[in-house]
């Protein structure tokens, strides 16, 4: 994570109002959809992490105690399938040794998501839509000069930032700044 540097934030005039361009993108050129998406990604990165913290913090606002609950189901959820999946063995050991309580954790487990699944869609809602308006808003933003001249810099790697490393882990390297 050496030499990673946030980049800057973007103006407000830039990223949505007068100098900004929207138009649709071409459904049936695929490839370029998305490489406007890639870098767009990579230029508004920190504005796209401000508006989603912004916008999860105002549905955490409305509902707060949901917000909680399901952050705290997903965050569960997660832990448990990442533990599962790091420790097959120890998880089907015990299964096999203690049936009847795996059986009443299933059971209970059930029990917690059907009651909390409001909480739970709130959460989902509260990630879900903010990653729906940047997805919409790196579809249709047109790219222009100071656009492409940084994701340049990013694609050959003379600047380093955290989308440029969440793209690359994807797969999506190859694909930014061209």
């Amino acid at each position: 994570m050496a030499g990673v540097q946030p980049p800057p934030l973007r103006s407000l005039d830039d990223f949505l109002l007068c100098s900004a361009r929207f138009a649709v993108p071409d459904l049936r050129d695929l490839d370029r959809w998305n490489n406007r998406m890639i870098n767009n990604l990579l230029y508004y990165q920190t504005n796209y992490l401000l508006s989603a913290l912004g916008l999860l913090l105002i549905v955490g606002y409305f509902q707060p105690l949901q917000m909680f609950v399901g952050m705290t189901v997903v965050s569960i959820a997660f832990v448990g399938f990442v533990f599962a999946a790091e420790n097959q063995a120890t998880v089907r050991r015990f299964r096999r040794n203690h049936p009847y309580v795996c059986v009443m954790a299933v059971l209970l487990a059930s029990y917690l998501f059907m009651s909390v699944l409001g909480g739970v869609a709130v959460f989902l809602f509260g990630i879900a839509f903010p990653v729906l308006t940047i997805f919409i808003h790196a579809s249709v933003r047109l790219r222009n000069l100071k656009n492409k001249l940084e994701n340049k810099l990013e694609s050959i790697g003379l600047k380093r930032t955290p989308m440029g490393l969440l793209l690359e882990a994807l797969g999506q390297e190859q694909e930014a700044g061209s």
